[in-house]
């Protein structure tokens, strides 16, 4: 038997979700109703502003199993929210992960679940690129930081491009909708950028410009790298149309329509526009650990929870209290010889 042949929390416990339950809010009054899972702290590149060269990743006795993951995430559907998110690490390396992702898209076919979704690299796309469809996944997004190989393997610490885009093609032959994912560096992709954002809206694919987040020790000062994307703005609107437009996936971005490529561009500005007013978002790290807030050093233990015997009412309890105690921003910033704003690695934390 396997691990997805035994039923899921609410089934085991005779409880069932009652849509009747009050909301998840925090207490600045923001209805959380997105979770962000890590599924595994590993990854088969080494970005350059995302890892150190040589990391050191968890003991598997300290990451969630995939039933484990199963429960928190459901008693967060059970509450109230409405998209799932699997991250990473690169959420494809994890060992059964399709299983997991076909365990949670039952949520999806109550209707409790209105999207689930992953980040990905993209060097595993083309293997499970028709699997993530299958299951109930409809778009998907993918991290590419600049399209000439020589400078992406430079990024990636040794990533091959060809692979990556092979991935992408796989996925939009599946069917899957796709939004690329640019991190902006200034002595990197910055000349590039306009060619990226041809590049995805030719294919008719939204690309997010994300300006760097200091988080974990990479073995860099991300002062030289850090590129306002208020600057980018202005220098694409000196010879395009930008049009601000209202759409919402969810997410902290910002969106503009381009009318001389017909697509739509994202902006993340973590650091010269905080997006906290409207948040909406957690994330669940593989070990069980629950942030609040990406640039917080918060945290609540939910491993410790389910693996003491708590039930699910003691797990809902768990993440209430946690949410309610969730800041009103972060502490991003940065700065020459300033450390960190979290200790925590981007990759523990999930994207």
């Amino acid at each position: 038997m396997t691990p997805y042949d035994i039923a899921p929390p609410q089934e085991r416990s005779g409880a069932r979700p009652d849509s009747h339950r009050e909301p998840l809010v925090d207490g600045f009054g923001r209805t959380v109703r997105y979770l962000r899972v890590s599924v595994t702290d590993r990854c088969d590149l080494r970005c350059v502003y995302c890892m150190a060269e040589h990391m050191v990743f968890l003991p598997k006795a300290e990451v969630l199993s995939l039933e484990e993951l199963d429960r928190i995430a459901s008693a967060f559907v059970a509450l109230g929210t409405r998209k799932l998110r699997l991250t990473g690490g690169e959420p494809l390396v994890r060992k059964g992960v399709m299983g997991l992702v076909r365990r949670l898209a039952r949520h999806l076919r109550t209707g409790a679940l209105e999207e689930l979704t992953l980040t990905t690299n993209g060097t595993r796309l083309s293997e499970f690129a028709s699997d993530l469809a299958a299951a109930g996944v409809r778009r998907i997004n993918v991290s590419i930081d600049t399209l000439n190989p020589e400078l992406f393997a430079k990024i990636t610490r040794g990533g091959n491009l060809v692979k990556v885009l092979a991935g992408v093609a796989a996925a939009r032959d599946a069917g899957l909708r796709i939004k690329i994912n640019t991190v902006a560096l200034a002595h990197g992709n910055a000349a590039e950028i306009p060619d990226l954002i041809r590049w995805a809206h030719g294919q008719g694919m939204d690309l997010t410009l994300i300006e760097t987040m200091p988080m974990g020790e990479v073995e860099a000062d991300r002062t030289d790298q850090f590129l306002s994307l208020d600057r980018v703005r202005r220098e694409l609107a000196s010879y395009w149309t930008l049009r601000d437009i209202p759409l919402s996936t969810g997410g902290p971005a910002r969106y503009v329509e381009i009318a001389e490529t017909g697509g739509r561009l994202g902006f993340i500005t973590p650091l010269s526009h905080n997006f906290c007013e409207a948040c909406n978002r957690v994330r669940l790290t593989c070990t069980g650990t629950l942030h609040t807030c990406l640039g917080r050093e918060d945290a609540s233990d939910l491993r410790a929870v389910i693996r003491s015997g708590a039930d699910d009412a003691g797990l809902a309890q768990a993440i209430r209290a946690a949410v309610d105690a969730k800041p009103k921003g972060h502490d991003f910033h940065i700065g020459r010889g300033l450390g960190p704003a979290v200790a925590r690695h981007m990759s523990t934390t999930g994207g």
